[in-house]
């Protein structure tokens, strides 16, 4: 049992949702306004960091140009502006220092402060008297290209986490309501409740869940279900919020607002999965704490070094605060969330919605996945397998008599039977004297000729005898099947079974591929589970079942020491879910609040279990990759931070260091962003392309 408490759909209406999540928020702060104060404080430390170099010594000597620059009390101005450039521009550092302390995590914020502090306060000692060489140039330099760095990296971010505004923005903001007498108004969506109609017109946006009441479209519901074609709605066809009119206008009726659209739930969903905590995001904050620590002890015995082996105090001050910046863990502390974020993105709006993080992130190591049959693998519906003639007629031939006397009746062999004349495009004759052959069939005049299709007792009965080995097949097979007479003579039979769906075999043959035993559980007959099991070409299955017999079989797959996900609807299959390492609800449609599945699939196609585990595995990948990337380049860049490469002529200015520490964060965010490059090739492993 897995052990984790599902939540259930969204709480808030649509307008609270749409204002929480329209921008991102980092410590409880609009993130588009950070970035503008990021942007507006660097180029404000920058303007002041001109003077400061050319009030610099160091700088002055370098240039040549340190008599025509010193001025009586050049040092103190030096000092007044590089206090700006420190108050000012390290100022989001020194108060994220401060909230990480009271939290007690230290990171990134930590290493900075300490960083730029070290740097200013021991400048600011040279100038009030301490012997040595100030070097309030690197400080201004170190702060300008921290802020450009978190400039451009929280603009990268923002780009690969903008999953929930993406969904929001779905939603428009007005709708065209019907008034009685038939004109319109424009009202805001919020404003809409059940049983207003509006009119939707060609191009628009469907403003919320309901159901067509005149008028017949396309709809593209790409971004909200993955369904890549337009799917046609007449009336009595439900709607949902978001999707892009086609060509035609409608009036719609609403049934669903606030949090009980679709929409809404998906919002909800995208966003408790974000916030869910993953083992993968535990290692990587567990990481960033490890380097964060070690990147204060490794600055302090640096430090220590280089004044023990008799070098200036500026110099070992450098190197120190040089290790401090580059090895902020910022990119670690990314790399996982960046890739949740566009992974929940990607996957909500191809139709398939992640409820559990880490059953989520557990689906790249399945071994088995479980279908049920009726309704997942197959159609769930009677459908004609096989026509099988017995006499001189052809296979169209006998299914067109048998068609012609079924569309008089409502059973659902009848409708089975039907459905498939109507594929073959036969279309019925006309019939006379219907009646019902009670236990038996039915029998009517068609075309002047006498027609039952009757069942084997009827047959037996009347000791009208069968010789066929298709026949015989059929039944083995626990397919139901019909004889149908014409003028009392056996022509031919039809064998039905619930379809087993085109898109089944594909699903099971790529899961295959992957490396993943596919089997089956099913309350139908040991025969008829066999026959599809077969057809499927599946490793196991098992039948007879009983609903509540469901997660039993779970666990017996389980036992086998398999890591094992349960596919079905949702409803009946409730148990085995909860049961299943991962319990995937299938078909949900707009009804995405399944309870008891880790994730929910919209569409009712088996191929999509396939993405969702292609999905995993490729996320997984990905945190891979960022975590080498976040952390990696530590190995190399810590050690010439501390100055293991100053004999070759080889140092990292702190400026230099920050740099290099803010490149990683900016490769980690569009590394992340990549992933969407990733969407067609899960999509050649069955994720409809959007």
């Amino acid at each position: 049992m897995k052990g984790q408490e599902h939540h259930a759909s969204g709480k808030h209406d649509h307008a609270a949702t749409t204002q929480d999540h329209t921008g991102h928020a980092e410590g409880g702060h609009d993130h588009g306004a950070m970035i503008a104060d990021f942007k507006r404080r660097f180029w404000v430390s920058l303007v002041l960091t001109v003077p400061i170099l050319l009030l610099s010594p160091m700088i002055q000597d370098f240039l040549g140009l340190g008599e025509a620059l010193r001025f009586a009390g050049s040092r103190f101005v030096l000092f007044a502006l590089s206090s700006v450039v420190f108050f000012y521009g390290g100022w989001p550092f020194l108060k994220g220092f401060v909230g990480e302390i009271r939290k007690r995590q230290t990171g990134m914020m930590t290493l900075i402060s300490m960083a730029i502090s070290v740097a200013y306060l021991y400048s600011t000692a040279t100038v009030f008297g301490l012997a040595g060489e100030p070097f309030f140039w690197e400080l201004a330099t170190l702060i300008d290209v921290m802020l450009l760095g978190h400039w451009i990296e929280m603009r990268s971010v923002m780009g690969a986490s903008a999953a929930l505004e993406a969904l929001v923005k779905l939603m428009p903001a007005t709708a065209d309501r019907l008034r009685p007498d038939g004109s319109t108004e424009e009202v805001q969506v919020t404003e809409l409740v059940a049983g207003d109609r509006v009119l939707v017109r060609p191009g628009a946006k469907v403003p919320t869940d309901g159901v067509i009441v005149e008028g017949r479209t396309s709809l593209d519901e790409s971004m909200l279900t993955g369904e890549s074609k337009p799917v046609e709605r007449n009336e009595g066809d439900e709607v949902i919020g978001g999707a892009v009119n086609g060509e035609g206008a409608i009036t719609i009726e609403i049934r669903k607002t606030g949090s009980e659209t679709y929409l809404a739930q998906v919002i909800e969903m995208v966003r408790r999965a974000q916030e869910s905590r993953s083992r993968s995001q535990n290692l990587a904050d567990t990481g960033a704490n490890i380097l964060t620590y070690t990147a204060i002890v490794i600055g302090t015995v640096t430090l220590v070094v280089w004044l023990s082996l008799g070098a200036p105090i500026e110099f070992a001050i450098a190197r120190a605060v040089t290790v401090l910046v580059i090895a902020c863990p910022h990119a670690l502390g990314l790399a996982v969330p960046l890739v949740v974020a566009v992974s929940t993105r990607l996957s909500a709006t191809s139709g398939l919605l992640i409820r559990e993080r880490a059953s989520f992130e557990r689906a790249r190591n399945l071994d088995a996945v479980i279908f049920d049959k009726t309704g997942t693998l197959t159609e769930g519906r009677f459908g004609v397998a096989d026509v099988i003639p017995l006499g001189d007629m052809g296979a169209d031939e006998v299914l067109a008599w048998a068609a012609a006397i079924e569309s008089q009746s409502e059973h659902p062999i009848a409708r089975g039977v039907i459905r498939s004349a109507e594929e073959k495009g036969i279309r019925p004759k006309p019939v006379r004297d219907f009646r019902n052959l009670t236990g038996e069939g039915t029998e009517a005049v068609v075309d002047g000729r006498d027609v039952k299709v009757v069942s084997p007792g009827y047959l037996r009965r009347r000791d009208i005898g069968v010789e066929s080995t298709d026949v015989e097949r059929a039944n083995e097979q626990g397919k139901t099947v019909v004889y149908v007479l014409v003028d009392d003579a056996l022509v031919g039979a039809i064998a039905l079974a619930d379809i087993v769906r085109k898109e089944s075999r594909e699903a099971v043959r790529k899961l295959k591929e992957m490396g993943i035993e596919c089997m089956m559980l099913t309350g139908d007959a040991r025969a008829v589970a066999k026959s599809v099991a077969a057809e499927l070409g599946l490793d196991d299955y098992f039948a007879e079942v009983l609903p509540d017999q469901k997660a039993e079989k779970v666990r017996e797959v389980q036992s086998r020491g398999k890591s094992v996900a349960m596919v079905g609807d949702g409803v009946n299959d409730a148990p085995a879910l909860v049961q299943a390492d991962c319990g995937i609800a299938i078909g949900a449609g707009t009804d995405v609040a399944v309870q008891s599945a880790d994730i929910v699939l919209v569409r009712n196609d088996p191929r999509d279990v396939t993405a969702i585990l292609a999905l995993s595995r490729a996320t997984y990948r990905k945190m891979i990759e960022n975590f080498v990337l976040g952390a990696g380049y530590n190995v190399v860049a810590i050690p010439l931070a501390a100055g293991v490469a100053y004999a070759w002529g080889i140092v990292l200015t702190p400026a230099v260091g920050a740099a290099l520490m803010s490149a990683s964060t900016v490769v980690v965010a569009i590394n992340a962003k990549l992933l969407e490059r990733r969407r067609k090739d899960i999509a050649a492993l069955g994720l409809a392309e959007s």
